[in-house]
């Protein structure tokens, strides 16, 4: 099946078992077996015109959120590159590329005197992913704010929906099946870009003061459930500072997995496991993942 992909007629960038661990935010992970860069949306969308529809498509964005397994990850990885991490203003709304990330446009937008977008400061993450798992944080989410998201799916058509096709609910969106998103736009509010950027600072100090922003990490490992948050079910099951091999749930968000330098792939997904067992055992609760994990084992 790969065999005509490696044939492809490109202007973007097209690797064969390209390293994926040095992209995640964890630092561990395999190899995709293909890897495509677009150079704009016609070059993608020529390669997905060209593609057997039997080869599985994987989006990766800022790669903050995930755990890419160590067996790598089968069929084509498409990273949005440059191209798609433009942002502009259009009257009050933010139209920003699916590359962006968030905290970039949070920063264009108070730039421009547009508030709403503070929320964005806070996630570690690009637009497209904040769009698919509706990422939020202190108080908003990406439903809050969007008025569209352009698409493209596997036959390279392009096709913008609304806010209420999108269906949001708790860190999810829906989408049709193997869709990319391109670009979305993001509503915002006039208001003074000192009070914005005052706001923002109070968000990025509380991170920073709650979280473990300087560790190999992948942002909140496990959804809250419904009333009730994540973390404290964690701390009362006794999980934090729980270690397997290489990985740590952390002593300072226990929300969050760490790599503490030499942790595989596995080493996380089963201290992930781990923890949503001790939960279960201490609260009855079943921890769901918020962090996706992609890819083969070994």
């Amino acid at each position: 099946m790969m065999s005509r992909l490696r044939q492809a007629k490109v202007r973007g960038r097209l690797q064969f078992d390209a390293p994926l661990g040095p992209r995640s935010w964890f630092r561990t992970g395999g190899n995709a077996e293909a890897l495509f860069t677009p150079a704009d949306r016609e070059d993608l969308a020529q390669l997905l015109r060209q593609l057997d529809p039997r080869i599985p498509v994987t989006v990766l964005g800022a790669c903050s959120n995930v755990i890419i397994r160590d067996g790598g990850i089968k069929g084509l990885v498409i990273r949005l590159g440059g191209a798609f991490a433009q942002v502009m203003r259009q009257a009050d709304e933010v139209i920003a590329g699916a590359a962006a990330l968030d905290t970039t446009v949070s920063e264009q937008a108070a730039a421009w005197g547009l508030s709403g977008l503070e929320f964005m400061i806070g996630i570690p993450g690009a637009i497209g992913g904040a769009v698919i798992m509706n990422a939020g944080a202190h108080g908003s989410d990406t439903s809050k704010v969007l008025s569209w998201a352009e698409i493209m799916d596997r036959r390279g058509h392009i096709q913008r929906l609304s806010h209420a096709d999108l269906k949001f609910s708790y860190r999810h969106a829906t989408l049709p099946e193997g869709a990319i998103v391109l670009r979305v736009a993001l509503r915002g509010k006039p208001a003074e870009p000192a009070k914005i950027r005052a706001h923002m600072a109070e968000i990025k100090a509380q991170r920073d003061e709650s979280q473990p922003v300087r560790a190999r990490t992948g942002g909140s490992t496990f959804r809250n459930p419904t009333g009730q948050k994540a973390w404290a079910l964690i701390n009362a099951a006794g999980c934090r500072g729980l270690r397997h091999g290489g990985a740590q749930v952390s002593e300072k968000h226990c929300n969050f997995l760490l790599n503490l330098g030499d942790a595989t792939s596995a080493d996380l997904e089963a201290l992930g496991e781990t923890v949503r067992q001790k939960v279960q055992n201490h609260a009855q609760v079943q921890l769901e993942w918020e962090i996706k994990r992609l890819g083969e084992t070994r």
